[in-house]
């Protein structure tokens, strides 16, 4: 049976078991330790740990004075908070002067549920890429998480990573030969007629759609496309020429996230349809997260749908 773990509790396992190792690893939080799961790095090495309160923008700029001083910080909050409270001091302490800071930003989309539209963050992809210099990343599930994780306590340089607050099936452990690396996508479900790229939990939904799609005799390539910024622009380019139409799918706003990546990369480079699947430009409601995710159709049958539209534009 496939691994069943929100990517929040997987990033703070991951990052407590690397505190030994990485001792100038140091981790914030702003009073969500507990939600953000960075009480496991508390728990490993307290005398690394630092609650700042529900300070998030004083937050940010201590972490950029500790990069400074030779450390590694890692923020942690709610990504509504990280990419929209502390937005300037990411932008004009972190990314301005390129220091290396990783900002963790948990909660992110509309599966937060019940805490409704101000804390559905679906802007976060859209607001972080659009800073010059800034890595964004958003892994699909626990295995992926925990590989992201060393990656970026290895990476030089600003970067944002959503986390999840639901659990959700582990499926890239199963895929042979399967490497997390920084800017590079992966190909977990090959496919002839058309190419699902998608983000988060969302790639779950596309492997489920693509069952679904073949079914119906339609033969659909998965590409889990982890990191938005810098976007894997020749697996891109490879799906486009190869499948003749594309279908984006993230659980956040399709303006300016990764279904904008892609569209601006093949509008200039080469041209196919592609078509965006995600939140359609409107704020989210309180409800379980289930529930919502349908509501808005956010889950496999959407993306069936999409797939369909992007067949019919097929030349």
């Amino acid at each position: 049976m496939a691994e069943k773990i929100a990517t929040r509790e997987a990033y703070g396992r991951a990052l407590a078991a690397l505190a030994d190792r990485y001792p100038e690893l140091v981790c914030f939080d702003a009073d969500l330790a507990g939600a953000t799961m960075s009480k496991f790095f508390k728990e490993a090495a307290p005398e690394r740990f630092f609650d700042m309160g529900i300070a998030e923008a004083n937050m940010v700029g201590v972490a950029a004075g500790m990069s400074l001083c030779g450390y590694k910080p890692f923020v942690n909050t709610f990504a509504m908070f990280a990419a929209g409270r502390a937005w300037e001091q990411v932008r004009n302490t972190v990314c301005y002067p390129g220091l290396n800071v990783k900002v963790i930003g948990s909660h992110g989309g509309l599966s937060v549920g019940e805490d409704g539209a101000t804390h559905q963050c679906i802007e976060d992809f859209a607001i972080m890429r659009a800073i010059p210099g800034m890595t964004v990343l958003c892994p699909c599930d626990g295995n992926e998480m925990r590989q992201a994780v060393e990656a970026l306590v290895n990476y030089e340089g600003p970067a944002y990573m959503r986390l999840g607050r639901l659990a959700v099936e582990t499926v890239t452990d199963s895929i042979p030969g399967y490497k997390f690396e920084i800017g590079k996508g992966v190909t977990l479900r090959d496919g002839t007629d058309v190419t699902i790229i998608a983000v988060g939990m969302n790639v779950q939904m596309a492997l489920a759609a693509a069952e679904t799609l073949a079914a119906e005799g339609i033969s659909a390539r998965v590409i889990d496309m982890h990191t938005i910024k810098p976007l894997d622009r020749e697996l891109v380019l490879k799906a486009a020429k190869e499948t003749g139409a594309i279908v984006t799918t993230e659980e956040a706003n399709i303006l300016g996230g990764l279904g904008a990546a892609v569209a601006e990369l093949l509008a200039e480079e080469y041209p196919v349809p592609v078509v965006r699947h995600g939140v359609n430009d409107e704020f989210g409601r309180s409800g379980k997260a289930p529930a919502v995710l349908d509501a808005y159709g956010v889950n496999a049958a959407g993306i069936v749908e999409k797939v369909k539209k992007a067949l019919a534009h097929k030349k």
